[in-house]
């Protein structure tokens, strides 16, 4: 008997220990600037399958074998913190009005709308929710989070994903310093940077003098650009390039839609002309299943 307690203790401290091996692995391949497999980002999680911010959306984007959720925080009138992009509720739940104007209580009243606007069975979950369901298992890009995070921090304290989260703004690196400073060694920070404007190149070089980012996320209108190539080899073996295929206007065109047509022309001109090893999209299932036959990624695709 003695020996079968001492067998189950072992087995559970085995468990408690690698539970979160999954997101350790991610971990180490967002800040290893040598490592060139594709990281693959889900924008509001796998909204094609669940509403947009859901758990559920969350526990698909994992099965699927996404590195990270993109998700967006909103806080309600009595100063809990949400799951939803708009900051009023009409679009995405069966209520109207603005998200500030209702208390955490009322909104667990309402139901989730789906991508063609129907009512769901989900309900609308919390900060605190979604990290304990992403937790050992996706890393997670907090959007909309910069100005509150101050109240985010202990929420991710307290459910332990410190490590897991990804923090994003496009702000100067001084403003960053100012307002994020006491965070910067505990989280991973990726500036913006809008190749198209002016400067684009000082702003990510002052960033690396400074903080040195793991990743810059960039954003450029037409590949008629050529700033997006000089980026490439600026941050070749320094730091990481995010470029996000939501719609034509943030990667010169090479978005899902092209990416549809011809994946090469999409998502292949992001990674072999301009060094991407971070897509965000909104269509996980498809890239992973692109970046598996081209092995830019190691094990087997993933199937719900």
């Amino acid at each position: 008997m003695k020996r079968n307690l001492l067998l189950g203790i072992a087995l559970l401290l085995s468990v408690y220990l690698f539970a979160d091996e999954p997101v350790k692995a991610i971990y180490r391949k967002i800040v290893n600037p040598a490592n060139k497999e594709v990281t693959v980002v889900a924008h509001r999680a796998d909204w094609r399958y669940a509403p947009e911010n859901s758990i559920a959306a969350i526990e698909s984007s994992i099965r699927l074998g996404a590195d990270v959720v993109e998700l967006d925080i909103q806080k309600t009138k009595d100063g809990k913190l949400i799951l939803m992009h708009d900051n009023t509720l009409d679009r995405t739940t069966t209520g109207k009005g603005k998200i500030s104007e209702w208390t955490l209580d009322s909104i667990r009243t309402l139901y989730l709308k789906n991508g063609a606007s129907l009512r769901t069975k989900h309900r609308v979950p919390t900060l605190e929710e979604a990290l304990l369901t992403a937790k050992g298992q996706v890393m997670v890009n907090l959007d909309k989070a910069y100005p509150i995070f101050d109240e985010i921090f202990p929420i991710l304290e307290k459910t332990g994903t410190v490590d897991q989260v990804i923090m994003k703004g496009s702000k100067p690196v001084a403003q960053v310093k100012k307002d994020l400073g006491k965070y910067l060694d505990r989280i991973l920070y990726m500036p913006i940077v809008n190749l198209d404007s002016p400067g684009a190149l000082q702003q990510i070089e002052d960033f690396m003098k400074e903080i040195r980012p793991v990743a810059f996320e960039l954003l450029f209108k037409s590949d008629t650009n050529q700033v997006p190539k000089q980026v490439k080899s600026l941050l070749e073996g320094k730091s990481k390039i995010w470029y996000n295929t939501l719609w034509d206007t943030m990667a010169g065109g090479h978005d899902d839609d092209m990416s549809l047509e011809d994946p090469d022309k999409g998502y292949g001109y992001l990674i072999d002309e301009l060094g991407a090893t971070i897509i965000q999209t909104d269509r996980t299932a498809y890239l992973l299943e692109y970046l598996q036959a081209r092995k830019k990624r190691s094990g087997k695709s993933k199937k719900i």
